[in-house]
Formats: C-alpha cells, sequence, structure tokens
C-alpha cells in the first residue's frame, strides 16, 4: 500500500507536546508507529501541501473528460469481470497517465480501506466527479446494480461532452467572424480614415456625418486608448467573478435560455439532460423523491435548477410532478404531458427516456443555429462596410464635385 505523510502532535515521557511529520498507510496506522515510539498522539492530521505543491508545479490539477471516462469504462469492464474493487482501484491508479486522477484515486483507495464506500470516498473529490457521478453510484450501491449504473454514467459523460462539443463548434465560426469584424473596424478607423479626413479638411470640404462619426471614434481611441482597453479588461474579469456565484450563473443561464437564436439549442440540451437523468434513475431504483434531489443538484443550469426548486416543494406535499411543472418556466409542455402520462401508467422512466430521444437531437437544433446565425453575421459585415464606405466615399464625391468647378 502506498504511504501519506501526517503532522502530528503527542505526548512524549517526559509529559511534554511535541510535533512532527511521519509516514504510514494510514492515520490508525501512524497512531500504531507514534504509540510503538512511547508517544501518546493527540492530533494526527494528512499533510497535502507537497501535493498541492506539485500539482501547481506539473499542471496536472485538472481531470479532462477523456480521462474521466476511460476510468469509468475500465472500472466497469474489471467490475463486470469479477475483480475486487480495491484491486480495479490499485490497477487504474498505475495505468492512468493524469497526475490529479492518480492521487485521487490514491486517496480513494485509502479512504474504502478505512471503512468509507466507493460514493463516500469519490464524493471527496467533486471538480473530478460531480454530484451525479456520485448519487448514481450511491444509488447501484444501495441497489447492487453498480456494472449497471457505471454503463450509464458513460453513455451521460459522453454524450454530454458531444454535445459541449457541437455547441462549442457550432459558436467558433460566428467569434472569429466576430473578432475579426472588430479588427477591421479598429484597422480602419485607426489607419484609413484620419489619412482620408485630413485630406478632405485640407481641401475645405465640410465632412458628412458618418466621416465626423469616424473621427471622432478615432480621437477618443488615440487619446484614451487605454482607458477604453481598461474598461474591456474590467468588465470581462468581472463578468468572469461575477458568474462564479449563483446569481450570476442565474442572470446567465436565464439570458442564453431566452435568447433567440441560440436559446433554444441551450434549452433542449437542458431538457435532454434533465429526461436523461431523470430516466437513468428511475431505472436503477431511486425513490421518487431522492430523484428529485438529485436532479436539482445535476441540472447543470441554474436557471433550470431554480425552476425546478420552485415547484419541487409541492412536489413533496404530494400534488404529483406534472401539475406543479406546469407553472415552471422552461419546462415545455411536451415534457409535463409525458409526465403525466408516465404518473398515471407507473412508467416514467418510459416515458422520460421518450422526451430524452426527442431532445436528444441537439445536432440539428446546432445546425439550425449555425444557418440562422449567417445571414446576421453578413447583416453586420456589411453594415460596417457600408458606414465606412459612406465615411470615405460621400466627401470623395464632394470632392470630385468641387474639383470640376
Amino acid at each position: 500500500m502506498p504511504k501519506y505523510k501526517y503532522n502530528y502532535k503527542a505526548i512524549n515521557q517526559a509529559g511534554e507536546e511535541v510535533s512532527g511529520k511521519i509516514e504510514a498507510e494510514s492515520s490508525d496506522n501512524a497512531n500504531f508507529i507514534l504509540i510503538s515510539r512511547d508517544l501518546i498522539p493527540t492530533q494526527i492530521k494528512e499533510d497535502n501541501s507537497e501535493d498541492n505543491f506539485l500539482r501547481v508545479l506539473s499542471g496536472t490539477g485538472k481531470v479532462k473528460t477523456t480521462d474521466l471516462v476511460m476510468f469509468t469504462k475500465q472500472f466497469h469492464s474489471m467490475l463486470i469481470a469479477g475483480i475486487p474493487i480495491l484491486r480495479i482501484l490499485s490497477i487504474l491508479e498505475e495505468q492512468t497517465e493524469n497526475k490529479a486522477m492518480q492521487q485521487a484515486i490514491s486517496k480513494i483507495i485509502r479512504d474504502i480501506n478505512q471503512g468509507a464506500s466507493l460514493s463516500d470516498a469519490l464524493s471527496k473529490f467533486p471538480r473530478i466527479f460531480d454530484a451525479l457521478y456520485c448519487d448514481m453510484i450511491r444509488a447501484g450501491e444501495i441497489s447492487g446494480n453498480v456494472p449497471v449504473v457505471l454503463d450509464r454514467l458513460i453513455y451521460i459523460i459522453e454524450h454530454e461532452a458531444k454535445v459541449r462539443s457541437d455547441i462549442k463548434s457550432a459558436l467558433r465560426y460566428p467569434i472569429i467572424v466576430l473578432i475579426a469584424l472588430a479588427g477591421a473596424f479598429v484597422g480602419l478607423l485607426t489607419f484609413v480614415i484620419p489619412t482620408f479626413a485630413s485630406v478632405f479638411i485640407s481641401a475645405g470640404l465640410d465632412l458628412p456625418l458618418p466621416t465626423k462619426i469616424s473621427m471622432v471614434l478615432y480621437n477618443f481611441l488615440s487619446k484614451y486608448w487605454y482607458v477604453f482597453l481598461g474598461a474591456i479588461i474590467l468588465i470581462v474579469l468581472g463578468l468572469r467573478f461575477y458568474f462564479k456565484t449563483n446569481n450570476g450563473k442565474f442572470v446567465r443561464d436565464s439570458f442564453l435560455l431566452d435568447m433567440p437564436i441560440v436559446g433554444p439549442v441551450f434549452k433542449k440540451a437542458a431538457l435532454s439532460r434533465f429526461a436523461s437523468i431523470f430516466a437513468i434513475l428511475q431505472t436503477s431504483g431511486v425513490p421518487i423523491m431522492q430523484s428529485l434531489t438529485i436532479l436539482s443538484s445535476t441540472l447543470g443550469n441554474e436557471a433550470l435548477t431554480r425552476t425546478f426548486d420552485n415547484v419541487r416543494e409541492k412536489i413533496k406535499e404530494g400534488a404529483g410532478i406534472a401539475a406543479p411543472l406546469k407553472s415552471a418556466k422552461y419546462f415545455t409542455p411536451m415534457v409535463i404531458d409525458m409526465i403525466a402520462i408516465g404518473e398515471e401508467s407507473g412508467k416514467i422512466d418510459e416515458m422520460m427516456r421518450a422526451v430524452a430521444v426527442h431532445y436528444d437531437e441537439v445536432e440539428y437544433a446546432i445546425k439550425g443555429l449555425s444557418d440562422a446565425i449567417g445571414p446576421v453575421l453578413i447583416v453586420g459585415l456589411a453594415a460596417i462596410v457600408g458606414f465606412f464606405a459612406l465615411a470615405i466615399f460621400m466627401p470623395m464625391w464632394d470632392l470630385t464635385k468641387l474639383a470640376k468647378q
């Protein structure tokens, strides 16, 4: 077994308090070693400072989705083969190349050896194993269907990774175009417009409105560019900090769900996640109220979570699920009707699988998103080109008329 470092405080034979560090396989083992040295332990605490320092230096504090999928697939395969959990974890610890995952598995092994369940040991690493992952494993432990749960977790992780990747791919082109437009706007405003404007002014022309606006913007950027740049940096950093708060997440997610073009895509992805998780929880034998609690913390969308939380209390009072959801925003009539049918027939899991399949066609919605964004970008490009064309060519026409006279 691997050894860990512990900080300890103890009383020696002279009655004095001493402290130091010790390497042991567990806290119980550290306690035994100290007693064998004629010390009476008063405090034993694991020393994580070195692990954290090495993690910062190596930059391996993040576990990618591919690493988590590989871990889950290998765990599932070896568990079906009848290999004991501790042996599986030891093999996975040796095989994984991700240092953060390796350290996490090492500590999971230690916790299980000390009597913790697999789900409790996993829950100590929320940045790797989220609430849904741990709750699903816990449900599998209770029902005795951990391999089945792992198989469904693989599907959820891979499916959500694909949806995120598709959405990022669909938004990548518009973002690149917007950045290029912004660069072109600043370039024309900084280098092109002032050159032409000086010629027009020296000719004694009365500059038209587009050219005047361009010159005002140029003067502002040339004199106060640092204010403009600082404001952008402050806004970006402020929004990043704000979006990490609960209210910030709520505002961001509400805005995304209500947007006219991208909103339907995010709504379909969120409802697909809701239906998929609900179906899997019900199939795994998790009680309704426990399923609702898990759903509330694993929807991945703060706006949808708050909406769901508002009706969860009514559901607890025995009002059913479908009826309270009718007053909830973002839940479509189809989802509510399918839940109502599932409640009546006792087959909520089958109804939710059908809903998940319906909303699972996110790629079509993403294609529609790309098709809709294209014309918007063309209009924006035309507006910027037209503005600068007017700013340059309107005075040039006047200059041509002046030359003819």
